[in-house]
């Protein structure tokens, strides 16, 4: 697949900020503009949602094997009533199913994923009408890498601006280095440069676009906007250390990778 390098596979993990560099270079792909911002913040009350109850699975053959630096030991599968969409979570981690937000397809979902002390973690949506990606002005374009990059299977359309899905974290450079994870089939700015980052998931032809991510779009921020949920490094070497060592990422990072949507 021409323009994505994978940065981090199970067993492999970047190691220095002079990788990180060469896969700036490397990389052109993986999104690029639409306006955005996350659909759930840490905080917020979430009225109206209801808790879905998970069936608890221990690590079930053929799922995604836990990623280095993973510490959750049980796992459990969730699954909408409709069975439409399936992933796995560790045992204490919260789901909730919320409404859908207006102007989504029948039949769309949006459900809410916590850690076991309510803290935001990630939003899966579907059924998302597709939206063109938003004019990037010129000079206006922003410094970002892909610090982990690994092929997932998952239905998709083609077209153009469009590559085989990946679950990704990236960063792009602000007044702080801003990082986000998620999935997308979304080719992202030339020259490792773009205004916004999109973590979404072009849908096949009639099925909507989807999203599963802790933000949809990735952009840089002024010193005065929210950061939650983006995460704010001051190196790229903090954002390195963060996929590499931490056990968040890596249990985030299967989490994505077990994502199954019915086509």
């Amino acid at each position: 697949m021409t323009g994505l390098a994978s940065s981090r596979t199970p067993g492999a993990t970047l190691r220095t900020v002079a990788a990180l560099a060469l896969a700036a270079a490397a990389l052109a792909g993986c999104s690029s503009g639409g306006k955005g911002t996350p659909v759930w913040t840490a905080g917020s009350s979430g009225a109206g949602s209801a808790t879905s109850a998970p069936t608890p699975s221990p690590t079930a053959p053929g799922s995604a094997s836990a990623a280095p630096g993973s510490t959750a030991a049980a796992w459990k599968v969730f699954t909408d009533p409709a069975k439409t969409v399936s992933f796995e979570v560790p045992q204490d981690w919260i789901v909730q199913s919320v409404d859908a937000d207006p102007g989504s397809l029948p039949g769309a979902l949006k459900i809410v994923v916590k850690d076991s002390q309510g803290a935001y973690l990630a939003t899966l949506q579907t059924g998302r009408p597709p939206q063109p990606a938003a004019a990037c002005p010129a000079g206006a374009a922003r410094n970002y890498v892909v610090v982990s990059s690994v092929p997932v299977d998952l239905p998709h359309g083609g077209g153009a601006g469009t590559i085989d899905p990946h679950v990704v974290f990236r960063v792009i450079q602000g007044y702080k280095y801003f990082g986000s994870y998620g999935i997308t089939n979304l080719v992202g700015g030339t020259g490792g440069k773009s205004c916004a980052l999109q973590n979404v998931v072009r849908g096949p032809a009639g099925k909507g676009d989807y999203s599963f991510g802790d933000l949809t779009v990735l952009k840089p921020l002024a010193p005065d906007q929210k950061i939650a949920p983006a995460k704010a490094f001051d190196t790229l070497g903090q954002a390195a250390k963060y996929v590499n060592d931490g056990s968040e990422f890596a249990d985030v990072q299967r989490m994505l990778m077990s994502l199954k949507i019915k086509n």
